[in-house]
Formats: structure tokens, C-alpha cells, sequence
């Protein structure tokens, strides 16, 4: 099972994620890009630092949203959206390769995660710009929900289509994430992340809100990085799945 994070989630003197902790323990490191949060020197230090790390650097695109932390949905016209995913990919692979890595998959952040599971339009757009951005033989990966329009779109488009799950989001009957707005939507005890965690990568399995067991296919696991006392949760977690017998490696 793959473990990633967001990182890079600053903007000057703000700083919201510990990403030298965070890259100790995880295997893929999702980087700002600068639509959400992020700027050069913020994405030039994690990709430097995840490259020392040996830890696989990957572009978090986001809806142009820095006040909302692109947690706002945006009703983007596909052409725009397309470029705009091509230049957050391009501006990080800059410092990638800066460093000696490279950007070898892309990961939606926020709005437009959430968007690209049901908005055929808009995952279509976002695959069209990964397309336009590039990345050798066989493409960029891509990081989505199990079911979303986004992997269907990568498929079809020949790029890799990693599934995912999240340790501490709660999920839906239908196995989609709670919005944030509702109650209950992060989860917040660490312990029960733990329990999640495993439950997901051993039986691929995870409680819904409603109490329900719902399937879960997932070659990667996100601890999210602006979650408090993230660093030391994703180390418990990456723990718990090796004393579970899972081999915590990158997906690709």
C-alpha cells in the first residue's frame, strides 16, 4: 500500500503542513502546486526534501482558489481548465527535476477531487491536462476515488489510474467522501484512523457514516497533511500497517 500526504500546502511566511516530518514516513508526497496553496520557494524546498527522501513527487492541482484553499467548487470552462492543470504540473515538474526527481502522477485537491467524481466535463478536462502536460511512456499516474469519473477518463486515456482512500475522511453508503461541511465528515481520533487504516488496506473494507460496511479498493492511502498532529498520525498508521504485514511502498 502506498502512503501519501499533501504537502507544500504554504504561501510565504504561512505555513500550514510539517512536510519534513510528513516525508519521513510517507512513500508519495502530494505538492501544492500554487492554486491552492504553495508558491515557487515552497515547492522548490518539498520537492528538494522529497527527493533527498526518496519519497515520489506528485502534482495536487486545484481549482484557482487560494483564499478558499481551493475547497470552493468553480464551474471552470473545460478549455481553461486544461491549461491551467498543464501549468501546475509544469511548474512543479521545474523544481522536480531541479532536484534530481521527477512529477510522476497527479492528485486533485479539494473541490475538484470532489468535482471529478460525478462532473464528466470537468474529470475529462483535468485528464486532458495531464495529457497536455505530458510525463514519458505511459503518462502520469493519476490519483482518484474508486468509481470516479476521473480514473474513467484516465483508462480510457491510457494513463494509470490509481485508486484511493482516505485514513481519516468518513465515507458515504455509496463510498464517496462526506462533505466537509457536514458533521462527522474528518476523523479526528486517532485511533479509529489506525483501525481504518488497516481495515482498508487488510479487508478492504471501511464503516460508513450510516454504520454500513462498504467496500474499498485502494492501491494508495492518504493521511491528510493540514490535519492536526498529522506527522505523528501517518507514523502511527504506517506502523500499524506494517505490524499488519502490509508492505508500505510506492504505487508506481
Amino acid at each position: 500500500m502506498d502512503l501519501n500526504a499533501d504537502l507544500g500546502e504554504g504561501f510565504g511566511h504561512w505555513t500550514l503542513t510539517d512536510d519534513d516530518a510528513l516525508l519521513a514516513c510517507v512513500t508519495s508526497a502530494n505538492v501544492a502546486c500554487g492554486f491552492h496553496a504553495g508558491d515557487a520557494s515552497v515547492m522548490r524546498r518539498v520537492c528538494d526534501a522529497a527527493a533527498a527522501g526518496g519519497v515520489r513527487i506528485g502534482a495536487q492541482v486545484s481549482y484557482r482558489d487560494l483564499a478558499g484553499f481551493g475547497r470552493r467548487s468553480m464551474d471552470v470552462p473545460a478549455a481553461e481548465l486544461t491549461a491551467e492543470i498543464a501549468y501546475q504540473i509544469g511548474a512543479l515538474r521545474v523544481f522536480a527535476e531541479a532536484a534530481g526527481s521527477s512529477v510522476s502522477y497527479v492528485k486533485p485537491h479539494g473541490a475538484l477531487y470532489n468535482r471529478a467524481v460525478w462532473d464528466d466535463d470537468q474529470a475529462a478536462a483535468v485528464i486532458e491536462g495531464v495529457r497536455l502536460a505530458g510525463g514519458g511512456p505511459g503518462g502520469l499516474g493519476v490519483l482518484g476515488l474508486p468509481g470516479s469519473r476521473l480514473l474513467a477518463h484516465a483508462e480510457a486515456a491510457g494513463l494509470p489510474a490509481v485508486q484511493e482512500a482516505f485514513a481519516d475522511r468518513a465515507y458515504t453508503a455509496r463510498g464517496t467522501l462526506v462533505p466537509r461541511g457536514e458533521p462527522g465528515a474528518v476523523v479526528h481520533d486517532a485511533d479509529e484512523v489506525v483501525r481504518r487504516s488497516v481495515g482498508m488496506a487488510v479487508e478492504r473494507t471501511v464503516t460508513a457514516a450510516d454504520g454500513s460496511r462498504i467496500p474499498v479498493a485502494a492501491r494508495s492511502l492518504c493521511v491528510h497533511g493540514d490535519t492536526p498532529g498529522a506527522a505523528a498520525l501517518a507514523r502511527r498508521v504506517r506502523a500499524a500497517l506494517e505490524e499488519a504485514g502490509v508492505s508500505v511502498r510506492a504505487f508506481m
